[in-house]
């Protein structure tokens, strides 16, 4: 491909993921922890609608949406070589911990300083000194009134705009290609009734990291704590030796784990004890822990910390005071990917070749990909390009979608004879 046409492919490349992506995120998709369906809500079903007919429109095969919410759809390979199935993943769900309706997304040449979102909200490299990376850049952000959904509408729209490409390019070879798109990721669902074999890959990518050359496959192992506290309610004035207090003995068992081990104060591989939520009465506290470690012995630690935690208030205030209920949500993707490490390799080499540096780290969270790891579809993480997710303050550059496209497309192109 001569040097003109090339800026012509990039050009193109970045105005339709653009217009794309911008359509994807003013799609009102927020999943609902508190719902009892699945998908947990009605409006991702709506935009898997949408998406199953663009699917169809560019030229894919094998579209299906089945009664669950999850997309699949295949490109078929246009070799003969051998080469492995590939699939590509992302979520199309936004997070429920800030507003997803109405997004107005705003398309920003980056010249440095503050951007004033709205008259209340600033998105300030101060706070966001990641913001300096893309000076010159074109960045797509919120108005300000809601989240923007790059997590995961920007994994979304750069595995269609590959598959657009790819169609658009036979001359590239590579073999069977699956994608799909999954609902309720953010509320920890998202695999919940992924047909594995169904997708028959035999490894797969998500889309869903955050700034360019993010390659994950490392997550913490995590767990869910529910935790309700019976007291006994008297009368203050006459609560001597009777009263006891459910507040207090919540406030004391938060005492008893390390205050060092909370997010706020954790990095890297260290995990932590997080109390995302309290709701405390004399009578009745119910107090909710996630808890996380990248190590597997530290995490079980973790969990007999809780747990010993609850038996020592029983012994102290009587049996049946502090009732324990833990749940382990998903497990660390590197002791199913690492035995097939050629996968991040071929994801590294990829990027290189298109001019990203790799940044390789783990994720301390977790993505569909750590549950499909399990499920026997190794997947490690590739970066979508998004900052500040799950907030008005959340941004994409839009190079950085650009550049997830041609990893894909790369590593499509590369896997044909690699593995």
């Amino acid at each position: 491909m001569s040097g003109l046409n090339l800026i012509q492919t990039i050009f193109n490349m970045k105005e339709t993921i653009v217009k794309r992506f911008i359509g994807y995120a003013k799609e009102y998709t927020t999943s609902d922890p508190a719902s009892k369906t699945f998908p947990s809500t009605a409006r991702q079903l709506a935009f898997a609608d949408k998406l199953v007919e663009e699917l169809k429109q560019i030229g894919l095969s094998e579209v299906i949406k089945d009664e669950y919410g999850y997309v699949m759809a295949t490109l078929p390979a246009t070799t003969n070589e051998k080469a492995p199935v590939i699939g590509f993943v992302a979520h199309v769900d936004t997070s429920p911990d800030f507003s997803g309706e109405n997004v107005n997304p705003i398309i920003r040449q980056y010249e440095g300083g503050t951007i004033q979102l709205n008259s209340k909200i600033a998105l300030s490299p101060d706070q966001f000194p990641d913001l300096l990376t893309y000076l010159g850049e074109e960045i797509i952000t919120t108005d300000g009134n809601t989240l923007l959904g790059a997590d995961d509408k920007a994994g979304v729209a750069e595995i269609v705009t590959a598959m657009e490409y790819l169609v658009q390019h036979p001359e590239i070879k590579h073999g069977k290609i699956r994608i799909c798109f999954t609902p309720d990721e953010e509320i920890g669902k998202g695999a919940d009734h992924f047909d594995v074999a169904k997708f028959g890959a035999d490894f797969a990518y998500t889309l869903d990291g955050g700034e360019r050359g993010e390659l994950e496959y490392e997550n913490f192992n995590a767990a869910m704590a529910s935790i309700t506290i019976q007291g006994r309610s008297v009368h203050p004035g006459a609560a001597k030796d009777k009263m006891i207090n459910a507040i207090h003995v919540g406030q004391k068992l938060d005492s008893m784990l390390p205050a060092e081990q909370r997010p706020e104060y954790t990095t890297n591989y260290e995990g932590f004890f997080h109390l995302i939520s309290f709701d405390g009465k004399v009578e009745q506290t119910k107090m909710m822990y996630i808890i996380r470690d990248h190590d597997r012995n530290l995490f079980n630690r973790r969990q007999e910390m809780l747990t010993q935690a609850c038996i020592f208030l029983n012994d102290e205030y009587g049996e049946g005071t502090v009732a324990l209920e833990m749940e382990d949500q998903y497990y660390n993707m590197r002791e199913k990917v690492e035995p097939v490490k050629h996968i991040v390799d071929l994801a590294e080499a990829a990027m290189i070749d298109v001019g990203v540096t790799p940044i390789i780290r783990p994720i301390r969270g977790g993505t569909d990909g750590s549950r499909l790891s399990f499920m026997g579809l190794p997947c490690p993480n590739i970066f979508a390009g998004g900052h500040n997710f799950h907030g008005p303050y959340e941004y994409v550059p839009v190079n950085s979608m650009v550049k997830a496209v041609e990893v894909i497309v790369k590593i499509a192109e590369k896997a044909v004879g690699h593995c």
